[in-house]
């Protein structure tokens, strides 16, 4: 497939690079650093504007025009997605937001769903290596940085089926928001965070590289987490865990204990106050008090 760089929209004085703090990617140098022969990696693409990487990349797998390890990166999302259907926006070249298609025929359906966490994992790995900047995961996937003591979010993470045989994952990370561009005040960025580079192309190369590797090593495992030491680095890299947490579950219903675990199947285990264990497999996490 012939790679695609759209050149549409430039800055309003004409040129790309009008904002030297956030230089676009170099889509060149990304392809030469990530597909190579044998690799996970197949192809990268780079678009200037999309309303969203991942509705971009399901309808490319869906037409057959995208095979395992496309890369959709974007510059500027309009219709950003996060988990719940919440709106993810942010300043062009701002961040990184990219998706990318798995297709792993290796693993049994039932342990896809580690494929966020996984993720996660990874972006934490990444960001570390790259950024020199510590990151923790709040279950199941957003990821948090510390600025000025306290906890941010500056990045999330959206799986989405992709046909029978398919996933996409989308990945959006605040990299060089400022406070004053900061959509919400919980919200941070690996810059505030006190990044040593918020240069984009190492740090998105450093991300995929480490999401090839975990995907290897989970794949190889036939997707058991335990094997493949998933879910152990997970829990290291889990800022959820040993916290008193609230669990607004479909339904309308609350359940409010320690997350003491996160299981064999990647649900979060709630310790609660009638002594019940109870595994959470989705809904939204309130973390209630430092660990």
């Amino acid at each position: 497939m012939t790679p695609r760089d759209a050149a549409e929209p430039q800055e309003p004085n004409g040129s790309r690079w009008s904002d030297l703090d956030r230089p676009p990617l170099n889509a060149t140098a990304l392809r030469r650093g990530l597909v190579r022969e044998g690799g996970l990696w197949s192809e990268v693409d780079l678009v200037q504007r999309t309303g969203s990487t991942n509705s971009d990349l399901v309808a490319r797998a869906a037409k057959g025009e995208a095979a395992e390890g496309a890369v959709l990166v974007a510059e500027e999302q309009t219709a950003g997605r996060g988990r719940l259907d919440r709106q993810w926006t942010a300043p062009p070249r701002s961040g990184l937001f990219f998706s990318v298609l798995l297709t792993p025929s290796e693993v049994p359906v039932g342990r896809w769903g580690w494929l966020p966490l996984l993720t996660g994992v990874a972006v934490s790995t990444g960001l570390s290596r790259a950024a020199g900047v510590d990151t923790a995961l709040k279950w199941p996937n957003d990821v948090l940085v510390t600025v000025r003591g306290e906890e941010r979010k500056a990045g999330g993470i959206l799986a989405e089926r992709a046909g029978d045989d398919g996933v996409v994952i989308g990945v959006g990370i605040n990299v060089s928001l400022k406070e004053n561009e900061l959509p919400v005040p919980t919200a941070g960025s690996v810059g505030l965070a006190g990044a040593v580079s918020t240069d984009r192309d190492p740090l998105l190369r450093g991300v995929l590289r480490a999401l090839e590797e975990w995907y290897g090593k989970w794949r190889a495992a036939g997707g058991d987490p335990g094997v493949s030491g998933l879910q152990k680095a997970y829990a290291a890299s889990c800022a959820t865990l040993g916290r008193t947490v609230r669990a607004e579950l479909p339904g309308d219903r609350r359940v409010v204990g320690e997350a003491v675990a996160v299981d064999g199947d990647g649900r979060l285990v709630l310790a609660t106050e009638e002594g019940v264990q109870e595994p959470v497999g989705a809904g939204d996490i309130v973390h209630l008090r430092p660990a």
